[in-house]
């Protein structure tokens, strides 16, 4: 199996929470769970707040052995030195910005239920490809739908890329119910916000969320 450049697993994305302490206490538990990657989402909050948090997030990611990336601003990762920034439809082209912010930066995109999009994001440079919502989602609950196989078809695409090559990653509704649903797909990992900081336990959430990845779990 080739080696991956985004790692595999459970990826955090960050609520809507305007209390900073709170969020940086909840991916503390969310990395003791089993969380590999965290994305500070925040859409709705002036460039200031977003910026605030990226701050106080960037040095414990790095502090708990956790990927970091930023939501639409490639520009803020590199200024609070995030590892990457996740792109979509409406940002700025993945290969604009990976032509200005350089080869070390980790580029992600939403690919939604598309595969020439995909195929674009990765000619690109993309580090990894998002496919989703794969299944109702509360944050996004018009967003379109993707069906299971467009993981498999899309895990096609990345295996016949060079090693380390990119990864496939789901998102949209995944919980510790279906997470074994798109592993088995092809997502070499999961994104996931509600089912993860709005459990009673977000601790078990995560770890429950990892477990098709856990390293023990036979095939």
């Amino acid at each position: 199996m080739k080696s991956l450049r985004f790692p595999t697993g459970l990826y955090g994305v960050t609520p809507e929470w305007d209390d900073t302490d709170r969020l940086l206490q909840a991916v503390r538990k969310a990395a003791e769970g089993g969380m590999r990657s965290l994305q500070l989402r925040r859409k709705n909050v002036p460039d200031s707040v977003r910026a605030e948090q990226a701050r106080e997030l960037a040095p414990l990611c790095r502090e708990l052995g956790v990927v970091f990336l930023i939501n639409d601003d490639w520009r803020l990762a590199l200024e609070v030195g995030a590892d990457g920034a996740h792109v979509g439809r409406e940002d700025e082209s993945l290969a604009r910005i990976r032509a200005e912010a350089g080869p070390d930066l980790i580029l992600g995109g939403s690919s939604y239920d598309d595969l020439t999009r995909a195929r674009e994001l990765l000619d690109a440079g993309a580090d990894y490809i998002a496919f989703g919502a794969m299944f109702p989602s509360t944050v996004k609950p018009d967003t379109v739908r993707a069906p299971l196989s467009v993981l498999t078809e899309a895990r096609r695409l990345v295996e016949e890329r060079d090693a380390p090559r990119p990864a496939v990653v789901a998102i949209g509704g995944i919980s510790p119910d279906n997470v074994q649903l798109v592993a088995q797909a092809g997502a070499d990992s999961v994104a996931v916000i509600t089912a993860l900081f709005e459990a009673p336990s977000i601790r078990a959430a995560a770890a429950a969320c990892s477990a098709p990845y856990s390293p023990s779990r036979k095939p």
